[in-house]
């Protein structure tokens, strides 16, 4: 079974809201796919296309690989389905293994019971056939296969990915309510930056945003910095396929930027996890990094870009009444100071966002956790602007 050079149904997933900025990163890659939907997208490919997703994608979470497609109306048709799987031609008994499951059947109480019998039907069939029980549990650091049942339809998977591509992997200091990084990515993508012009961030928090401007604008990959994936624990896993991949990745880089990323924060622990989560991430030169407030934020004059801003939302009702102000603030220092930039405010409290006194062009939907949030889009006019003459009647 070469699985690596074999063609199968691959569902790539993500968060809410995420999957047209996962379309354009697979598309750019010379993908076709077959379906999209709110949480992902599909393609055919092989176990060789799912590494070189892996590397790529900034805005997906899983990379899964259709092993087999059955119906089970109870656990143990479960078992008996997957138990028929070639698992000695998948992984070895010294694989360490994970299950992961997404389970609506009415006969499951529990849906880690799914899990447990998807897990001893392998381990059984691999005992029976080499001698040997592979050891498992909950860490995602070997092979992970996930299943898929709703109802009485089933699928199994190879995930590919084992922990989630949603973490880039340079952010060592979390700091306070970071934006997830694949979410950063995808807010990104959303505007009209073009990836060379100034990309301003005000009220930079951890850093996350200013980071991926700068890994997008210098073409740097999540996959640089990552050195484990489900994958590598697959039988038939071709380490130099992967080792040419990481080299095409390296050579890809640009290593100088002709315009400039700024990023502040009122308080200077942030600032200090933002500039280390640079550092992480390999793009600490290419970022301008100051503590003031964020109306003292420089705004360069020339090649102008966009200005993007992840205000406070507030959760308590004394927050909200504090941050009124700020979001008046935030429309007075986009008027005064940002003409000729496209702004960008990233909010989950769209009350609050009345505030800033400007009409949005655009409002792109995303989540942020379990918080629907917005990203507003506004076009910023340099001096006044005035209306279009009517035409004589």
């Amino acid at each position: 079974m070469q699985l690596f050079q074999t063609e199968s149904t691959i569902i790539i997933t993500c968060s809410k809201f995420l999957s047209p900025y996962l379309t354009q990163e697979v598309e750019a890659l010379g993908y076709k796919l077959t379906r999209t939907f709110q949480t992902g997208v599909e393609l055919n490919g092989t176990l060789n296309d799912c590494v070189r997703l892996n590397l790529h994608l900034r805005c997906a979470s899983q990379i899964l690989y259709s092993l087999k497609k059955f119906k089970a109306f109870d656990a143990d048709e479960l078992y008996n389905h997957v138990s028929r799987i070639n698992w000695e031609k998948i992984i070895t008994p010294n694989t360490y293994f994970s299950i992961t499951g997404k389970v609506d059947n009415n006969t499951i109480n529990n849906p880690l019971f799914a899990n447990v019998k998807v897990k001893d039907a392998i381990a059984d069939r691999l005992r029976n056939k080499t001698g040997n029980r592979p050891n498992s549990g909950p860490e995602l650091t070997g092979a992970v296969i996930h299943l898929y049942w709703k109802e009485y339809e089933a699928e199994i998977f190879i995930d590919t990915s084992g922990e989630t591509l949603s973490k880039h992997g340079y952010r060592k200091m979390p700091g306070k309510a970071p934006m997830m990084e694949s979410l950063a990515a995808a807010t990104i993508l959303a505007t009209k930056w073009n990836r060379n012009s100034s990309f301003i961030n005000p009220m930079c928090g951890a850093g996350t945003l200013a980071i991926e401007a700068a890994l997008l604008a210098t073409n740097r990959k999540p996959g640089l910095l990552r050195s484990n994936y489900a994958f590598m624990h697959i039988v038939g896993y071709d380490e130099a396929f992967y080792l040419k991949e990481m080299e095409l990745l390296k050579n890809q880089i640009l290593t100088s930027l002709d315009f400039k990323i700024i990023a502040t924060d009122i308080d200077a622990e942030a600032v200090k996890i933002a500039k280390h989560n640079a550092y992480s991430a390999g793009v600490e030169m290419l970022i301008d990094f100051a503590v003031c407030d964020f109306a003292e934020t420089e705004i360069p004059s020339t090649n102008k870009g966009v200005i993007f801003m992840n205000p406070e939302y507030g959760e308590r009702l004394g927050e909200v009444s504090q941050l009124e102000g700020t979001y008046s603030r935030i429309g007075d220092f986009l008027k005064q100071k940002c003409g000729g930039y496209m702004g960008y405010i990233f909010t989950g409290n769209m009350n609050l966002a009345k505030k800033i006194g400007l009409k949005a062009n655009k409002k792109y939907e995303f989540y942020n956790s379990t918080i629907e949030c917005r990203l507003l889009e506004y076009e910023l006019y340099e001096g006044s602007r005035r209306e279009p003459k009517k035409d004589a009647e």
